[in-house]
């Protein structure tokens, strides 16, 4: 059974930087496809980063070149970097995997604020 657990949210300043970890379990070619999506209230869930056959990455216009999404396949781990982070980066942040079937991680809060 695969099991995403994501964790690395937080209070952090506009300008701040935080570092998002997804640690995968089970069937690791979940890793293959990998994205961490966002959900600030009130907003639908969208697509931030993405990594696809392991090598293809992509990211929402809103946060390209502030955000990096990178994966380590040895810790089966996903990660997002997040620098420059705004206000407007607020949200609830989930990790996603994608083999035969969607898999989603728990959710950790991001907020940024003075």
């Amino acid at each position: 059974q695969v099991q995403l657990v994501g964790s690395g949210g937080g209070l952090v300043q506009p300008g701040g930087s935080l570092r998002l970890s997804c640690v995968v379990s089970g069937n690791i070619l979940v890793l293959r496809n990998m994205g961490w999506y966002r959900q600030a209230p009130g907003k639908q869930r969208e697509l931030v980063a993405s990594i696809t056959s392991g090598i293809t990455t992509s990211y929402a216009d809103s946060v390209k070149g502030r955000f990096t999404i990178s994966r380590d396949v040895a810790k089966k781990t996903v990660y997002l970097q997040m620098n420059s982070l705004k206000p407007e980066d607020t949200a609830v942040y989930y990790c996603n995997g994608r083999w035969e079937n969607d898999y989603w991680g728990q959710g950790t809060q991001v907020t940024v604020a003075s």
